[in-house]
């Protein structure tokens, strides 16, 4: 997403707002049970790359880990901290 602060938001979070999902899960958790090749094979069908040095590195960014950004942005948007311009969707993934 791309937002552009709020008037409001000065006074209310010190013109700051989240600047991602967040976690529902943490790196160990979602590389429990996990084929790296399998979950990269997956985002590859919907049209994301990913890349990394490491099985983890791609395991550990998969979707299912954050929460829905679109909630978040709902939130952040509705609490008049900042307005929705565009919505984004990730081509790739570059994870060091």
């Amino acid at each position: 997403w791309v937002l552009v602060g709020q008037p409001g938001a000065m006074q209310e979070t010190f013109g700051s707002v989240c600047h991602g999902a967040g976690r529902v899960m943490s790196r160990t958790a979602v590389r429990k049970g996990k084929d790296a090749r399998e979950e990269q094979r997956k985002l590859e069908q919907n049209g994301i790359l990913v890349r990394s040095e490491s099985r983890d590195g791609i395991l550990e960014e998969l979707p299912e880990a954050y929460k829905n950004v679109d909630e978040v942005i709902e939130v952040v948007h509705q609490a008049g901290l900042a307005k929705k311009v565009a919505r984004l969707r990730p081509m790739c993934v570059i994870k060091g």
